[in-house]
C-alpha cells in the first residue's frame, strides 16, 4: 500500500487508461495555450474546441497529477463556506452571481459526462453533510436556510433518516444536497482529456512550462523541449503551480488531505453502509469524509499528510474511527492510500487573475475542485471567445498576492492534524 508523493492510490488503480498524449518537442501554434491538465485546464480546452478555437494543453507531469487526481471525488454545489459569506467577501453582485453559477455546477459536470460518455463511476444520488452534536445540527440548519433562500433544494434529515442512509448512528442529522454526487476523479480527468482531443484540442504531458514571453501581439510559452505561440494563455495550475506563475501557489496555504480505501465490502455490508452511495463529510473542525466506489470500497479520509510519522498516525486513527462510525465493519483492510494538497485562499473564496495582457486564470478552489473547476473552464472559454464580457464574469479581477507566514501555517496544519489524530487514537 503506497502513499508516496506521486501516487493517486485507488484512482490510479481503477481509472480507465489515459488517452495517448506525447511530450511537446516542437514549435506549435494555437489560439490558446493552457497550462495545467486538471479539471480547469481540460474543461477550458474542451469548451474552446467546441467553439472552434484551437487549444494546446501543457501538463508538467501526467494528466490529473495535482489535486484533480487526488481528491475524494465529491461533486459539490457551491463552496464549503456558508453561502452568505461569499457576497460578504465579493460584494452582492459578484457574490450572488458566483453562488448561482456554482449552484448549477454539478449539473454541468453531469451533462459533460453524459454527452461524452465518460466512464467515471458517476453517482447522482446527492451528498450528506453530517452533523456532529447539536452544534453540527445548528450549522447545517443555517447552511440549509441560506441555500433555500436562493432557491436550492437542500433538505434537513433527522438522525434516524441519516442513520438509515449512512449505516451509522454516529450523527445527529444531515443536510441532503440532491444537486451533488460523486465520481472517480482521475477517470473524469482522463475522460475530459479524451473529449477535448476528440473535439480538436492538442494535449501534451511531461511538458512543464519554464518561461513565457511576449511575442508580437501574443505569447511564446516555452517548455524544456518545445514552444507554443498563442494569443492567449490560460493558467490552470492552481495549488500545484510552479514556474512562471508560481505566485498562484504562494497565495494559497496547502492543507494536506489523505484517503484510505478498504477492500470491497461484502454484499451484506453494502446493503447497510451508504446503500444509495451518497458522498459524505462531517461538521467537525478537522473534518472526515467517506464515500463508496462502484466496487463497494469504502473511501475514508481526513486532514493530514501520509508521510514520515503521519502515515502510521493517520492510518491508526482511520482504523479506530471506522470502528466507531461503522462498528458492523469489524477489522478492515486498506487496499490503497494517497494524499494531496487543498489550496486555501485567505478568505476561502476563489480568485480570477489577469497576470498580463491575455494571460488569465481561475484558482483557489478551497477543496471544491470538480464542479467549480469544470465550470470556470467553461467561463474561460466563453470569455476568450468574446461571448462573455468583463462585466459578466463571476469573480472580480484581483492581483495575486502571497500569503504571509504560509510555510508556518502549512507546518502547523500538518503537525496539528497528526497531534489531533494521535490523541484521538489514544482515547
Amino acid at each position: 500500500m503506497s502513499s508516496n508523493a506521486t501516487t493517486h492510490g485507488l484512482w490510479e488503480k481503477t481509472a480507465p487508461p489515459a488517452p495517448v498524449t506525447s511530450e511537446l518537442n516542437d514549435l506549435v501554434q494555437s489560439d490558446v495555450v493552457i497550462v495545467g491538465g486538471g479539471f480547469t485546464g481540460l474543461s477550458t480546452s474542451l469548451h474552446l474546441a467546441q467553439l472552434g478555437i484551437s487549444a494546446v494543453v501543457l501538463e508538467s507531469f501526467d494528466l490529473g497529477f495535482g489535486g484533480s487526481g487526488r481528491n475524494v471525488g465529491l461533486i459539490n454545489g457551491g463552496m464549503w463556506v456558508m453561502p452568505d459569506d461569499i457576497p460578504s467577501v465579493l460584494g452582492p453582485v459578484y457574490g450572488e452571481r458566483c453562488l448561482k453559477l456554482l449552484s448549477e455546477a454539478p449539473s454541468l459536470v453531469r451533462s459533460i459526462i453524459e454527452a461524452h460518455d465518460i466512464q467515471c463511476e458517476l453517482e447522482k444520488n446527492g451528498t450528506l453533510h453530517l452533523a456532529v452534536g447539536q452544534g453540527g445540527v445548528q450549522e447545517i440548519q443555517e447552511r440549509q436556510r441560506q441555500w433555500v433562500s436562493r432557491g436550492a433544494p437542500l433538505e434537513i434529515l433527522d438522525a434516524e433518516e441519516t442513520a438509515r442512509r449512512t449505516g451509522s448512528s454516529a450523527y445527529s442529522g444531515s443536510l441532503f444536497d440532491p444537486r451533488a454526487g460523486t465520481l472517480q476523479p482521475l477517470a473524469y480527468v482522463r475522460g475530459l482529456a479524451q473529449a477535448a482531443m476528440n473535439a480538436g484540442a492538442r494535449i501534451f504531458h511531461n511538458s512543464p512550462v519554464i518561461e513565457a514571453q511576449r511575442q508580437g501581439d501574443g505569447w511564446l510559452v516555452k517548455t524544456k523541449k518545445g514552444s507554443v505561440v498563442a494569443k492567449w494563455v490560460v493558467v490552470a495550475t492552481d495549488a500545484y503551480s510552479t514556474g512562471p506563475w508560481k505566485i498562484v501557489r504562494a497565495e494559497q496555504v496547502h492543507l494536506p488531505y489523505f484517503n484510505f480505501a478498504t477492500a470491497p465490502l461484502s454484499d451484506n455490508l453494502r446493503k447497510t453502509i451508504l446503500p444509495n452511495r451518497e458522498g459524505c463529510w462531517d461538521t467537525k473542525e478537522i473534518l472526515s469524509s467517506f464515500r463508496m466506489d462502484q466496487s463497494g470500497r469504502l473511501i475514508f479520509g481526513s486532514v493530514g499528510a501520509l508521510r514520515n510519522t503521519g502515515h502510521s498516525v493517520h492510518e491508526a486513527w482511520a482504523r479506530r474511527s471506522l470502528k466507531k462510525v461503522f462498528p458492523q465493519l469489524g477489522e478492515v483492510d486498506f487496499e490503497s492510500a494517497w494524499f494531496g494538497h487543498i489550496g486555501m485562499t485567505s478568505d476561502a473564496v476563489p480568485r480570477f487573475h489577469k497576470f498580463d495582457e491575455n494571460v488569465i486564470g481561475f484558482s483557489g478552489y478551497n477543496g471544491r475542485g470538480i464542479a467549480p473547476g469544470t465550470t470556470f473552464g467553461r467561463v474561460l472559454a466563453s470569455y476568450i471567445s468574446g461571448k462573455m464580457s468583463d462585466d459578466e464574469l463571476p469573480l472580480p479581477t484581483t492581483e495575486p498576492k502571497a500569503q504571509a507566514f504560509r510555510a508556518l501555517k502549512e507546518a502547523y496544519y500538518e503537525l496539528g492534524a497528526q497531534v489531533a489524530h494521535f490523541t484521538d487514537v489514544r482515547l
